[in-house]
């Protein structure tokens, strides 16, 4: 059975728009030791929602982890590492913090409460939900 993630990204850095173009990303830069460990746990075949931070602050796209965790190629702290992805899909509409907000079901996520970890996971249920405010099935 798949794990769930959200991964959150500046637009201006690494927008979906470009994950779809690109169709495979190394998804690096998180310097975050619980973010990191987020990372680590992530296996091949599990989902991810891309989450825009910035002024649009919200879930925009569906993702595939292809890869397992492995340290950063760029090499320049052993600690870091990365994990390979590839899109599987634009959600039909934006989910907005504030509809995530207003869901009983995460009130006590660490997208809620720790607003700058970057790499959260997400159960079953959360991740049901945001696909259905999403407009995806």
């Amino acid at each position: 059975m798949p794990s769930y993630w959200l991964l959150k990204t500046e637009p201006s850095a690494y927008s979906y728009d470009r994950l779809e173009r690109d169709g495979r990303a190394v998804w690096d830069g998180v310097k975050n030791p619980v973010a990191l460990r987020n990372l680590r746990a992530m296996q091949p075949g599990d989902a991810a929602l891309i989450y825009h931070t910035g002024d649009e602050k919200a879930a925009v796209g569906v993702a595939e982890i292809v890869t397992a965790a492995y340290p950063d190629p760029k090499g320049k702290d052993p600690k870091l590492v990365v994990v390979d992805l590839k899109p599987a899909g634009r959600l039909p509409r934006p989910v907005p913090l504030a509809a995530i907000k207003a869901d009983p079901a995460f009130q006590d996520h660490p997208l809620v409460r720790v607003g700058r970890l970057s790499v959260v996971p997400l159960s079953a249920l959360q991740w049901k939900k945001l696909l259905a405010l999403g407009g995806r099935p």
